[in-house]
């Protein structure tokens, strides 16, 4: 599984794909230290910047590029089957690369909204907004390395779920934020640092058990998906 998650890592980190991930973040960190030199107030930047750019873009297309990248691109090229010749549970390859989505996906979203807290209010509004991409980005990895085993078009399909169902059901259709992992990380830092600039609209048990059913459900599916991929790369 060590094995896995290490050329997972290397593969990823040495792509081109890398390069893709810094702008967001960067231009996330830019805007709230632009806003700060101004001594605007939060209350007047803080939920376009946060809510609207680093939870509804940052962390879901950070997500995106990472979680179907780290599997799909070796179905796509067929070097997946070179893993499936390994003696190793198809288990431990999905958890190998969950491992690598999630982690590279939390620091690149947590770490810049980490920052932009700080400047929009504090350490402690920082630390919420942190440990809440980290959770959404675990969540959204499951769902998005899923799509890689369910489609050949996991990116259309995940830019679906955040465009289309997070960010305009999601947002005007009260009904649809009990599946939006946007909400639910809303919530939960919103819970954590109670503040105007966060609109949580779900309960918070609501955002810990769906988080919690997106990943691990998500994970288990991708497990059962991956058991049934023949030697050839296509599902038996």
């Amino acid at each position: 599984m060590s094995t896995v998650a290490y050329i997972t890592a290397r593969g990823l980190l040495g792509r081109r794909r890398l390069l893709l991930l810094l702008p967001l973040p960067l231009l996330l960190i830019g805007l709230a230290a632009l806003c700060r030199s101004y001594d605007v107030h939060p209350d007047q930047w803080g939920q376009a910047v946060i809510v609207g750019l680093g939870f509804a873009v940052v962390l879901p297309v950070t997500s995106l590029i990472v979680g179907t990248g780290v599997l799909g691109s070796e179905i796509d090229d067929g070097t997946i089957i070179h893993i499936l010749t390994k003696p190793l549970p198809r288990r431990d390859i999905i958890l190998a690369k969950l491992l690598v989505a999630a982690g590279v996906s939390a620091v690149v979203a947590a770490v810049p909204l980490f920052v932009t807290g700080v400047l929009a209010d504090n350490v402690h509004f920082g630390v919420a907004l942190a440990v809440a991409a980290a959770i959404g980005a675990v969540a959204y990895s499951a769902l998005f390395l899923l799509l890689s085993l369910l489609t050949r078009r996991p990116v259309l399909l995940g830019l679906v779920y955040i465009l289309v169902w997070e960010g305009l059901l999601g947002r005007f259709v009260s009904g649809t934020r009990v599946l939006s992992i946007e909400q639910y990380v809303i919530t939960i830092a919103d819970k954590m640092a109670p503040t105007a600039i966060l609109p949580g609209k779900v309960d918070l048990w609501v955002a810990v058990v769906m988080s919690a059913i997106f990943a691990v459900g998500g994970t288990l599916y991708a497990i059962n998906r991956l058991g049934s991929f023949s030697m050839a790369g296509e599902t038996s």
